[in-house]
């Protein structure tokens, strides 16, 4: 069986990630408590990490910028979460927003 090489990135990842979580328990065998600074860094990093990857893959296309229906659905989300609408209905509404751009405009 012949793997391309999507395959292959996607293997290596997820091994050196597993590699790299088993570190802290092997090593430091929960005896030792992280500083308050790092572990308050590491709850609040994913929050601007998601929100990178949902902006990027909202207004790229191929390495161009494109600015289509997606935006209306990304907009659309960042009022529902200002407004503190449940997740659940967020993702909805935001790919309503989409779909009814897409419908109306094309």
């Amino acid at each position: 069986m012949i793997m391309s090489n999507a395959v292959v990135v996607i293997i290596s990842l997820a091994a050196g990630t597993y590699v790299l979580k088993s570190f802290g328990p092997l090593f430091l065998a929960n005896e030792r408590a992280l500083p308050f600074w790092l572990k308050r860094f590491a709850t609040l990093i994913p929050t601007p990490l998601l929100a990178a990857l949902v902006m990027t893959s909202a207004v790229t296309n191929d390495d161009q910028f494109v600015f289509d229906a997606r935006i209306a659905g990304v907009v659309a989300a960042i009022i529902a979460l200002s407004k503190r609408v449940p997740f659940v209905f967020v993702v909805i509404i935001a790919a309503a927003a989409t779909a009814l751009w897409r419908l109306l405009i094309g």
